[in-house]
């Protein structure tokens, strides 16, 4: 898995967790370590996020098992 991936993935995976804490606890992590929902920080992150979000969406589209060696 290449370092964009492996990014992307990471992002995705922080967001996710925000998002669980938001909707179980009503506290946004990203904001409280940020300085608040517009500050620039959060804005940067959330920003990042949905990047990666939009990353993973041709993970979707690839074939990668023609990658796979075949055992004989």
């Amino acid at each position: 898995m290449n370092f964009i991936k492996k990014l992307a993935l990471t992002l995705i995976i922080i967001g996710a967790i925000n998002w669980g804490l938001i909707a179980f606890f009503s506290f946004d992590l990203v904001a409280s370590l940020f300085g608040g929902q517009l500050a620039i920080g959060s804005r940067i992150i959330y920003a990042l996020v949905a990047i990666s979000g939009l990353i993973a969406i041709s993970f979707f589209f690839r074939d990668e098992d023609h990658r796979r060696p075949v055992a004989h």
